[in-house]
């Protein structure tokens, strides 16, 4: 199993029923959904990657599970326990890096502080990545200081090197881009900006390698 510490829309909020609709997958039930059609263009095999990890942002990158479920979801509850809800600027589709996905409009020191938080509070629960994911991770191309971050953590972007992203799609072509950028912030419609606040963080689950991630639970924020 592998779990992971991430934020997802509420399911009431709009964005969370058009986010899993471009993706085509909700991540909270497990279904199938039908996707927009993006002409001269595979929508399915741009959002392949995302899918499968479902409609979200990173706080806490997945990892493999080391010792008891029930003891890693006691600690995701008492962090969860211990942070206050907050403001999140509003959201708007950006190129990050040649991807395309929801990114903060204005600075949110508050996320920050959350995705910190989750990195540290469940290490202990982390089995350290094989040699083979750490090759994976090292292809990229890392400098002095994620090198670092990936033999301490076990992710190569998390503290500074950590940026609050909604992936929408895998890495675009030049010719991609002007087709789908427009395509997906017209789908989105005005749900990314709408006024929303962080009040709760979501501990995912991945049954067996190459399974889709499903929303375990939701922890509200009660600090």
């Amino acid at each position: 199993m592998r779990l992971a510490l991430y934020w997802a829309p509420d399911p009431a909020d709009p964005l969370h029923a058009r986010g899993s609709a471009w993706l085509g997958r909700d991540a909270e039930t497990g279904a199938a959904l039908a996707q927009p059609a993006l002409p001269g263009l595979d929508i399915a095999a741009l959002t392949a990657d995302a899918r499968g990890y479902g409609l979200h942002a990173t706080l806490k990158p997945p990892f493999r599970l080391r010792g008891g479920w029930e003891e890693a979801l006691e600690a995701a509850r008492a962090l969860a326990a211990r942070l206050a809800p907050f403001d999140l600027p509003p959201l708007a589709v950006q190129d990050l890096d040649g991807f395309l996905a929801l990114r903060e409009t204005a600075p949110c020191p508050s996320l920050r502080v959350l995705a910190d938080a989750c990195v540290e509070a469940l290490d202990p629960w982390r089995a350290p990545p094989g040699e083979d994911e750490l090759a994976r991770r090292r292809r990229a191309g890392l400098g002095p200081r994620q090198e670092a971050l990936l033999a301490r953590w076990g992710y190569p972007h998390v503290f500074e090197e950590w940026r609050f992203h909604v992936t929408l799609t895998r890495r675009l072509s030049p010719a991609e881009k002007p087709v789908v950028l427009p395509a997906v912030t017209a789908f989105l419609g005005d749900a990314p900006a709408q006024p929303r606040r962080v009040e709760a963080i979501s501990l995912f689950t991945q049954a067996a390698p190459g399974a889709p991630f499903l929303i375990a639970q939701r922890l509200p924020l009660s600090g």
